[in-house]
């Protein structure tokens, strides 16, 4: 999945680099709220490296998504199926600088398109709070359907969209 790019984005494994915007935007209870909640510095520092040991146990995960242009990170789209989790999950978000640019539909088709051509996914879903309307438009955009209604682990009811 690494060296997965569009015409304008680049997917590339996480970096120290990165580390300062990831907790930044962690930090910000409208940014995380709908993405496992607010995180402690040290908590974003694991759950990046918790991306990094996903993509090494199993060959993808949520990957830093950068412009080509400018190099510049801008959020992360990608793969999730840990252990417990019930079904291989297309996720996304986005640094605010960067929602409203297409960005989002960009990289959410090709990664789609990767698990389902490449990797070949039985299933692909997106779990999305209710309360998410951005996310739930976005997974309309990159062509999944509400399926049901599902109590997620320890995350509460999530509405699955599924994909083709």
């Amino acid at each position: 999945m690494t060296g997965l790019t569009t015409d304008r984005l680049i997917f590339r494994q996480w970096q120290n680099e990165d580390y300062p915007i990831f907790a930044e935007f962690y930090s910000d209870e409208a940014n995380a709220r709908f993405v496992g909640g607010m995180k402690k510095p040290e908590e974003a520092w694991r759950l990046m490296a918790a991306y990094i040991g996903h993509y090494e146990l199993k060959s993808f995960s949520y990957l830093a998504i950068a412009e080509k242009e400018s190099g510049e990170l801008i959020g992360t789209v990608g793969l999730w199926n840990s252990v417990p989790w019930p079904e291989p999950e297309l996720g996304y978000w986005l640094l605010p600088q960067a929602q409203g640019k297409g960005f989002g539909v960009e990289a959410g088709l090709a990664v789609r398109d990767y698990a389902l051509n490449t990797l070949r996914f039985d299933s692909l879903v997106s779990y999305i709070d209710p309360a998410n309307e951005p996310s739930k438009k976005l997974a309309l955009r990159l062509g999944a359907w509400y399926d049901a209604t599902i109590e997620l682990l320890d995350f509460g009811p999530h509405e699955v969209y599924r994909y083709k």
